[in-house]
């Protein structure tokens, strides 16, 4: 049992995520985000009603819950301020239970017209990001010239910083990728009504974690995107700007690593990926497209198709390495209904070499060919089941099979979008 929960992505994100936070939510205090921006999305279903959020923690579905977004996200506040009102605009009340860290950056204008004019002149080479600044914003972050969410309550502050920010911006923008230059008025004008906005929801949130804890209180760390985009460890360069691992969390909120009890990585039963980069099982044919559609697989955040392949567990054992899971929940069971045979990869082949370990080297990984294992699929359907025992026999042998493989345990499964279509093995929270 713990009172400290962390839950990371353990392939490329899009793992279902937000319904997992949501779910264990309910016995948690606090959740708290910890890194990425609104380039991801969190889909969760509550009856008939279906939330996609991007900034705010899942938790925030759940009255009671103080969320928090810690500071190793970069925060477009438009983007912030929009979802708290379509949230508002559901019935979602954020009047005590939201807070913002000082110390997380800003997302500029101009960190957007960057990166879509890098993407633009890449072409072919394009690594696939979602053209909202976040690269740039991290960027400026490592090179000190970032704007954090506290300097919107110091006006003189702010415009003094992005006064100095655009003397380099404006000329990268107009003498290198002959685009249009940013206005410091504007900036500061359009910022500056966004802090009238969020100035009641700024705090250290840092502080909040540390009392927390001292409370007993229980805590819930929301990761975005998944291990394989992290920045280090991830398919570099085809990867996120932050610590998506579980180790982001450290960072990212403040909290030192003795204080987490608990590490569980989402694994959906099969693998995508968004955006360019290597994909070893990356189905080609009709049946990739076939799962596609059946997964809903169409990113929350941009509505780009997912690319859709075999369960991979290669690149798993990497996440449960990298990560130190505790225990793994497994997404989208029901989607693998009625397959008549279900592949798995346990290792890659490139040139006169096996590989069972994830390689570091893009060029394996560009050029490397899966090696397979079959297991018989089954016919009847998961959607919907809610206990373990009756699910169809070769439904547990395939999710025993990767229990095995991965050495960790299964501790939830997921067989529906709907928050109800959930198997719990284990309880987390003490």
């Amino acid at each position: 049992m713990s009172n400290t929960v962390v839950i990371v992505g353990a392939q490329w994100g899009d793992e279902g995520k937000g319904k997992i936070v949501d779910s264990l939510t309910e016995r948690a205090d606090i959740v708290a985000r910890y890194q990425g921006g609104h380039n991801a999305g969190h889909t969760v279903v509550i009856g008939e009603e279906q939330f996609i959020l991007h900034l705010i923690p899942s938790g925030i579905l759940h009255p009671g819950k103080l969320c928090l977004i810690g500071n190793g996200v970069v925060i477009n506040p438009k983007a912030l301020i929009e979802e708290m009102e379509e949230l508002r605009g559901k019935g979602i009340s954020l009047n005590h239970n939201l807070r913002v860290s000082k110390n997380a950056h800003l997302i500029m204008p101009y960190h957007m017209a960057i990166e879509q004019a890098r993407e633009a002149e890449k072409g072919e080479k394009k690594i696939g990001t979602t053209g909202r600044g976040i690269g740039p914003a991290y960027v400026d972050k490592a090179s000190r010239y970032g704007i954090r969410v506290i300097d919107l309550l110091y006006p003189d502050v702010f415009r003094e910083k992005v006064n100095e920010n655009l003397k380099t911006v404006n000329f990268l923008l107009t003498e290198l990728y002959r685009g249009e230059p940013f206005s410091v008025d504007q900036i500061c004008s359009e910022y500056m009504e966004y802090a009238g906005y969020l100035q009641d929801y700024i705090d250290d949130t840092d502080v909040i974690i540390d009392q927390a804890l001292r409370e007993d209180r229980k805590i819930l760390f929301e990761g975005a995107q998944g291990t394989l985009l992290d920045i280090d460890h991830g398919t570099y360069p085809y990867v996120t700007s932050s610590s998506a691992v579980a180790g982001g969390v450290c960072t990212g909120m403040g909290i030192g690593p003795t204080r987490i009890d608990t590490v569980l990585g989402v694994v959906k039963a099969y693998t995508t990926r968004v955006g360019g980069g290597p994909f070893p099982t990356e189905l080609h044919d009709a049946l990739g497209e076939e799962i596609r559609k059946r997964g809903g697989e169409f990113g929350a955040t941009t509505g780009r198709p997912r690319r859709c392949g075999w369960l991979d567990l290669v690149a798993l054992r990497h996440a449960v390495r990298i990560n130190g899971l505790s225990g793994i929940i497994i997404t989208k069971l029901d989607i693998l209904d009625g397959l008549e045979r279900l592949k798995v990869c346990t290792s890659y082949r490139y040139k006169n070499s096996i590989y069972t370990e994830f390689p570091k080297e893009l060029e394996v990984l560009e050029h490397c060919t899966p090696v397979y294992e079959e297991l018989q699929g089954w016919s009847e359907k998961t959607s919907g089941i809610r206990e373990y025992d009756k699910l169809p026999d070769n439904a547990r042998k395939y999710l025993q099979y990767i229990e095995d493989k991965l050495g960790v345990s299964i501790d939830i499964i997921s067989t529906g979008q709907e928050r109800e279509a959930i198997i719990r093995l284990k309880e987390h929270f003490s």
